[in-house]
């Protein structure tokens, strides 16, 4: 029996990262499209919505190397497989043995199968505590970041996004950042809550069966070889080259005490369920 694997946040993580060390490895089985947003569509009752973006990225796949004879590399291809046998799930609507099914097909004698979806840590523990009992095992990550970092990483992905050149400028980030300490970016300010993750999947999830750990550590191969002995499986090294870095852009320095002072608590619950403060967080916050 396959081992059942959540990586469920935080945002802006490293989970790109991780996802990509965990598909390279010998005794884990996931499918190209990381990041599935199944149960938090399902909780929001929009799956046909995400069916029907499913349908729009294959058909934009199709015709891109349907018209000019391009050819799709191998990732490429397999993530087009495999969002068509997604689509499949979507259609049946809240199938959970369906979903199941999807990522184990191909999985062969590997030990883990899953997905990693940081929303997934926005669900009530309603939800994450039904993800805990749909297979006989059934384990979950919550990977964090330094607080401050995670949010200016954060703040300037959502800055490309509403550039029209999709370029990070300061003054669009100076002005988000200014929104998230008033309490006028709410999705912002909820992917930076550690402390309402954490109380959610220590009460949703069994004992045992959910690891907390930091993406500084998993980088530097001691928290990936922490994730490998709680998964069950071999240890490897990790390769320490970044994904999805973001464009670079220091913070002030009254910006970074601005945003210490907010996310303290955060801090404070981190060090809690680690068992204290991680060594690479000691000099901030």
């Amino acid at each position: 029996m396959s081992v059942l694997f959540f990586c469920v946040g935080a945002a802006k993580c490293g989970t790109s990262w991780l996802h990509r060390q965990l598909a390279d490895h010998p005794d884990c089985h996931f499918r190209a499209i990381k990041e599935l947003h199944y149960f938090n569509a399902l909780e929001a009752g929009k799956l046909p919505r995400e069916l029907a973006k499913h349908r729009e990225y294959q058909k934009a796949m199709l015709q891109r190397f349907g018209a000019g004879g391009e050819r799709p590399n191998d990732e490429q291809a397999a993530r087009m497989r495999d969002r068509a046998d997604w689509m499949d799930v979507l259609e049946v609507g809240g199938d959970l043995s369906a979903y199941r099914r999807y990522l184990e097909t191909g999985a062969g004698d590997a030990r883990v199968v899953g997905e990693m979806t940081p929303a997934y840590a926005l669900l009530p523990e309603t939800r994450l505590a039904e993800m805990a009992r749909i297979s006989d095992d059934v384990r979950f990550l919550y990977v964090m970041r330094d607080p401050v970092e995670r949010l200016w990483s954060h703040i300037r992905m959502i800055a490309a996004r509403r550039d029209p050149k999709g370029e990070v400028r300061a003054k669009r980030c100076a002005r988000i950042f200014d929104r998230v300490i008033a309490g006028d970016e709410p999705q912002i300010a909820r992917r930076s809550d550690y402390a309402t993750a954490i109380a959610r999947l220590i009460s949703a999830v069994p004992s045992g069966k959910v690891l907390f750990d930091v993406f500084e550590n998993m980088i530097d191969g001691n928290g990936l070889a922490r994730l490998c002995q709680f998964l069950g499986i071999a240890n490897v090294t990790p390769n320490r080259v970044p994904v999805h870095a973001g464009q670079a852009l220091e913070m002030s320095a009254v910006q970074r005490h601005a945003a210490a002072a907010f996310l303290a608590p955060q801090y404070d619950a981190a060090a809690r369920a680690l068992g204290g403060r991680p060594d690479a967080w000691a000099m901030k916050g």
